[in-house]
């Protein structure tokens, strides 16, 4: 059964070395590979640090959660087989990562009852054959992560709590390792087994202070409305965070620079949010998005009758914003006369409506945004100097994501956490493969961009799944290195080699005309050699005769 599932599902195939950028991997998880020796050593310090109950403990829900992954990447390779025969890919991953050789002894399953009863014989056991070597053989059992791996990976089949437990196991002196698996409420545990399965009490603790962060955290981002929580920790980031940190609880006017969509907005709400306004209104303008006739009208108001069509008098964004915080976003798109006005209104804190000659008193902190280079503009002439250095006073530049990318895997689970509501939907994260294809990706479009990358990731995910490298992007991934592939042999093929494979499954896929292919190939080659057929046999690793022999028959097949 080996043989015939390892060649069924290709899994030698899913499995990629990229040693260039430092990539193993299996499916869309990264995998990693450990000298035994060094992960046997490190279970040990667990065993001596931690005690062996709290020790046990660890292990085998690290392998409980393994288990869970494995049972994803089976059930997504499981498509056209009947269900036991996709439980059983469990068993050959197991094998295929270097961990134990399991065989199925017993297993009866009802799948419509979610009733289950397993025996499992393993060989080879990594944990045992550790165990002894750092503890000798002793009274217990010791394949804890194995264990756990079981557990995990039929829960998840089952849709319900299956537990295993080694009942025979080399570590205490048996010639087998040896499981059995039930629903929990069919065993009878006359000791704690089951504490194994559960968190320690200090942990239960701590994830529920953090479960209590969490909540309090999304209720008070709710209360703030979007945009109204900052999330990085990167130096680019935390350099213009500590900027606009410093200037929150004072008056004074903030340009904010960055590229479009690099979350300027997210700032200006942010220094609202933390000001002494913070209980006044914010109120927003994209000054590039109102064409120039109607900007100030939107900025400052108008007065009844000042146009043809003003049949009511209407407050301007200052009106509205009096007392809180007024964001006006690309101010370098202002016109001329609209600059005139914004001036004043800085130098006086009075607005005149358009069509009034009544002067009304504002009290509002400015926060400016632009991604022109307002210096430039003013060499050019299209920008005021004495406005720039009134809104200049404190400027602030928010780094494009390019230059945050540590920020990525925090901003992208933000996201995911802020959106998948929205879709009715849980989401269990961001697959490996998917988080590196985010952090290789140049994000022209910033933050925006990459919500708009979630939005969609979350909208194509599976509900309960995660969010995988297909579901990102529409054209493809950047970046997307593919690995060597293991041959039938168990050598990691050569990269160029596997590459090559690639494309040959994809012209297989396609419809393959073999003559097709050979004439098109001798043709480029020619082409490529600009008709010196001894450099164009050399391309296609010929002779010239071989060369001139094909072109010929060619040449009669098309006559």
């Amino acid at each position: 059964m080996h043989e015939k599932l390892i060649e069924q599902f290709n899994l030698r195939s899913r499995l990629r070395f990229n040693i260039d950028s430092g990539h193993i991997w299996l499916g869309e998880n990264r995998m990693l590979m450990f000298h035994a020796q060094a992960f046997g050593a490190l279970r040990k310090e667990l065993f001596d640090s931690l005690g062996a109950k709290r020790a046990k403990g660890v292990l085998l829900r690290m392998g409980f959660a393994s288990g869970r992954h494995d049972a994803e990447l089976a059930g997504k390779l499981s498509n056209q087989l009947n269900a036991y025969d996709a439980f059983q890919i469990g068993p050959e991953l197991h094998a295929f990562e270097g961990l134990v050789k399991p065989t199925i002894l017993d297993a009866k399953i009802d799948w419509e009852r979610g009733t289950f009863c397993g025996e499992v014989l393993w060989e080879n056991s990594w944990e045992a054959e550790s165990h002894v070597q750092h503890f000798g053989v002793g009274d217990d059992v010791a394949c804890w992560s194995l264990v756990g791996y079981a557990s995990g990976y039929s829960s998840y089949f089952l849709k319900r709590f299956i537990v295993f437990r080694e009942v025979e196991c080399t570590g205490k002196g048996d010639p087998r390792c040896l499981i059995v698996g039930k629903p929990a409420e069919d065993w009878k545990f006359d000791d704690d087994y089951l504490d194994y399965f559960r968190p320690d009490n200090v942990e239960c603790k701590l994830r529920q202070l953090q479960e209590d962060v969490r909540q309090l955290k999304a209720t008070l981002s709710a209360q703030q409305g979007p945009g109204g929580q900052l999330v990085g920790n990167s130096p680019a980031f935390r350099s213009a965070f500590d900027l606009v940190n410093k200037a929150a609880k004072s008056p004074i006017s903030v340009l904010l620079l960055g590229e479009t969509g690099a979350g300027k907005e997210m700032f200006a709400r942010w220094l609202h949010d933390h000001s002494d306004r913070a209980d006044q209104p914010f109120v927003a303008i994209n000054c590039a998005a109102i064409p120039h006739d109607l900007i100030e009208s939107e900025l400052f108001g108008v007065q009844k009758g000042a146009y043809t069509g003003a049949q009511h008098s209407r407050p301007g964004r200052f009106e509205r914003a009096n007392g809180g915080t007024l964001f006006l976003d690309e101010v370098g798109d202002l016109s001329p006369a609209a600059q005139v006005k914004l001036l004043r209104v800085l130098q006086t804190g009075e607005i005149e409506r358009l069509g009034d000659d009544q002067t009304r008193k504002v009290n509002v902190r400015l926060v400016a945004a632009t991604n022109v280079n307002l210096q430039q503009a003013i060499a050019e002439g299209r920008f005021r100097a004495d406005l720039y250095y009134r809104l200049a006073t404190y400027p602030v530049t928010i780094p494009p994501l390019r230059e945050r990318k540590a920020d990525i895997p925090l901003l992208a689970t933000a996201l995911v956490d802020k959106i998948a509501p929205t879709y009715h939907k849980k989401i269990e994260g961001i697959t490996d493969r998917a988080m590196q294809a985010l952090l290789a990706h140049d994000w022209p479009g910033n933050v925006r961009e990459l919500e708009n990358l979630i939005e969609r990731g979350v909208l194509l995910a599976e509900p309960g799944g995660q969010i995988e490298l297909e579901h990102l992007f529409a054209s493809g991934a950047p970046g997307n290195q593919h690995g060597a592939e293991i041959g039938r042999e168990g050598f990691v093929a050569d990269l160029a080699e596997s590459n090559r494979g690639r494309l040959y499954e994809a012209l297989l896929d396609e419809g393959f005309d073999l003559d097709a292919h050979e004439r098109r190939l001798v043709e480029l080659a020619v082409r490529r050699a600009n008709g010196n057929l001894t450099h164009a046999a050399r391309l296609l690793g010929i002779t010239r005769r071989q060369l001139a022999y094909r072109l010929k028959q060619d040449a009669n097949a098309a006559g």
